[in-house]
């Protein structure tokens, strides 16, 4: 993947909303979800002061990602301010440079939306997210996200563990792998018809089953207490924490049930560079740069804020038994 430099400067620690600070927002949300979404007709707009940005968005979707579980763990580490979660990312459908995604998503349709379940599982079709999100309850995590290209952040997100999705999806015995594919519509997606880009669209990815079905594997539809932007991934994503961020797949339109391994698309370009697996590993080099440690959004050239990267992202305990007698250098 491409390294970009950060375009953005350390702000000052009253501008990186403290967890707490963050929670009691999320209560005063939850308290005022309900009057606030009487009024609202089928679909939400919203406007971005700063920038005209239409932020249209359903009312059912907005209605439930208020009215998620507010997060109730505990966590050192500052949240990463919005403005960098949004505003720097890795979404090679809208271009290459970090701020591509924050520049041309907003013209991507989003509502309405379905997702295609395939292979080997007894419920297979195309279903309205609507549909698949009625039976799930959401809930925030607080989650490290580590790239491969060494930065960092901890985002709040909203979201449902992906296993209650698969239970819905009734996978069969074969069922040892599971695919996702994110959107593929050119038109709304600049960096799909670029003449320079080498990615096969669509962008495929892929997990193992039982890291699929792992509590930490969560479909996020929201963070920092509001609906995905798109940019982000809207309107569904998938967020795997011990693993580098390019296996949490935005967008999705569908998912596939397969009894072997699927080809993936960033192992596809570079498989010497960008392994099946692609769990957060400190001990095992990128060929161009170490992985030993990372800069944690924000960060600047004079306050880089680089850290030690953990194994499994600091998520050894819940995951590293998925894991285990495997050569993590080979099986990279």
């Amino acid at each position: 993947m491409l390294i970009r430099k950060d375009r953005f400067s350390t702000p000052p620690s009253s501008e990186i909303t403290p967890h707490s600070v963050y929670l009691k927002r999320r209560h005063f949300m939850q308290a005022g979800a309900l009057s606030l979404l009487a009024a609202a007709s089928p679909v939400r707009a919203v406007i971005d002061a700063d920038n005209g940005r239409d932020l249209s968005s359903p009312a059912w979707l907005a209605k439930q990602v208020s009215s998620a579980k507010p997060f109730t763990g505990e966590t050192k580490e500052a949240l990463t301010p919005y403005d960098n979660v949004t505003g720097y990312n890795n979404f090679y459908e809208f271009g290459t440079d970090k701020s591509d995604p924050a520049r041309y998503a907003h013209k991507l349709t989003t509502d309405p939306w379905s997702v295609t379940v395939s292979g080997e599982c007894e419920n297979s079709g195309t279903f309205a997210l609507e549909d698949l999100l009625a039976k799930v309850q959401l809930e925030e995590r607080v989650y490290r996200l580590r790239c491969v290209e060494a930065w960092s952040m901890v985002i709040p997100w909203i979201g449902f563990p992906l296993a209650q999705l698969i239970k819905q999806c009734q996978p069969n015995s074969r069922a040892k792998y599971v695919a996702f594919e994110t959107l593929q519509r050119p038109k709304e997606m600049p960096g799909q018809r670029s003449v320079f880009s080498t990615i096969d669209w669509p962008y495929i990815e892929g997990l193992r089953m039982d890291e699929a079905m792992n509590d930490l594997t969560l479909m996020a539809v929201g963070l920092y207490g509001e609906m995905l932007p798109n940019q982000n991934g809207a309107p569904i994503r998938l967020v795997v924490p011990w693993k580098y961020g390019f296996k949490s797949i935005k967008s999705i339109v569908r998912i596939h049930f397969s009894e072997t391994m699927p080809a993936t698309t960033w192992n596809l370009l570079a498989p010497n560079e960008y392994g099946f697996y692609a769990n957060v590993n400190p001990n095992v080099d990128h060929p161009r740069w170490s992985q030993a440690s990372e800069r944690r959004l924000p960060s600047s050239l004079f306050s880089p804020n680089r850290i030690p990267t953990q194994m499994f992202n600091g998520y050894q305990q819940q995951v590293a038994h998925l894991y285990k007698d495997m050569d993590l250098e080979r099986y990279y």
